[in-house]
């Protein structure tokens, strides 16, 4: 049964420079338990439990009905993007999880998601669609074993995007891009409730530039 509560990210908005200098918004969800979120109320679907893990206080999501959803867009606006998540892929999950999705529309939106396979490995898949241009990136030779923290990016220069896992650039492809306005965010799930994550996550963020890997955001030792 849906619910509104509140979900005690901290949402941190900066306007300047950015590790190596980069100038541009960034929005840090810090995913940390389920009582209230910096400025944005949320829907929560099933029951993600608080945990503690050795990246900090986290959400883990059970894979069949847990997920956050947000009446926000932290990509509103921008012409150039990072967007890094640090989560830990759990084993037991379906073969598709849609663990972050921001969108307008059916027409405007952006994914990333895990690929698993029979071997108890992963890979990583992200999605841009804006109108009849859309580009899927599967790094099917880059396999992960689950239970693991990892880092993820996604970055778009106006033209190209690149996926990375852990700092390492996997796959880049081009894509027609033009801001999004508004919209919605989910976590633990796509936004029409489908496609579990069976996981857990620490953190989200966006900033509007594009990140080199040397600024992406730390992941501690496991």
């Amino acid at each position: 049964m849906n619910h509104l509560c509140m979900l005690a990210f901290s949402a941190v908005f900066t306007l300047g420079s950015i590790a190596g200098g980069n100038v541009g918004k960034s929005e840090l969800w810090v995913v940390d338990n389920v009582k209230e979120i910096g400025g944005h109320q949320v829907t929560i679907e099933g029951n993600p439990q608080v945990i503690q893990t050795p990246q900090g206080q986290a959400l883990v999501f059970d894979g069949q009905d847990d997920a956050v959803v947000l009446n926000a867009n932290p990509l509103t606006g921008a012409r150039t993007f990072t967007i890094e998540v640090v989560f830990r892929p759990d084993l037991g999950g379906q073969r598709e999880q849609r663990f972050l999705h921001l969108q307008v529309n059916e027409d405007r939106r952006v994914l990333m998601e895990t690929r698993v396979n029979t071997k108890e490995e992963w890979f990583l898949d992200t999605y841009i669609k804006c109108g009849p241009s859309e580009r899927t990136l599967q790094s099917k030779q880059g396999l992960h074993p689950l239970g693991m923290w990892y880092h993820l990016a996604l970055t778009y220069d106006g033209s190209e995007m690149r996926h990375f896992v852990n700092r390492i650039q996997e796959m880049a492809g081009s894509v027609d891009y033009t801001p999004m306005e508004g919209g919605q965010t989910s976590i633990g799930c796509r936004l029409n409730r489908v496609f579990w994550f069976k996981g857990a996550l620490r953190l989200v963020r966006i900033t509007h530039t594009v990140l080199q890997p040397e600024e992406f955001l730390p992941l501690k030792k496991q």
